[in-house]
């Protein structure tokens, strides 16, 4: 109810309207965010701040390799596919320290860190249930 008041205020439309299944709202979103001004720290080291969105995003999208979509769609069978899932996935963190560190203020370098000690403390429970599911489909 909050979301439909606030979106009657901002005289917006919801994705379902805008094109056949909503599919214009998603490429108006996309474009969009191609064109948004990259906004750099003056005083942080530009290159760590921008590399490290980048770092992150790429090693989220190349977990997606190794997980099997469907009998067919496998992009990559490999025998060691969920601990190499495992590791790039835990590559991420280091995105976010180096976009707190590259921004040269102590206040987002602690966010950093607290994002990236919150995926981290993540990263075993997850590790830990697919390790038993993957144990258990062995047998």
């Amino acid at each position: 109810l909050e979301r439909e008041i606030s979106a009657g205020i901002q005289q917006c439309i919801g994705p379902e309207y805008a094109g056949p299944l909503g599919i214009l709202q998603a490429l108006a979103n996309r474009t969009k965010l191609l064109f948004k001004e990259n906004i750099l720290p003056s005083r942080g080291n530009t290159r760590l701040f921008s590399i490290g969105p980048v770092i992150a995003v790429i090693s989220i999208l190349l977990s997606f390799l190794v997980i099997p979509f469907s009998s067919r769609l496998i992009l990559a069978d490999l025998n060691i596919s969920i601990f190499l899932w495992i590791a790039i996935s835990s590559i991420a963190p280091v995105g976010l320290l180096m976009l707190g560190y590259g921004s040269n203020n102590k206040y987002s370098f602690l966010g950093g860190l607290r994002a990236a000690a919150q995926s981290i403390s993540y990263e075993i429970p997850l590790t830990l249930s697919v390790l038993s599911i993957s144990l258990r489909a062995i047998r």
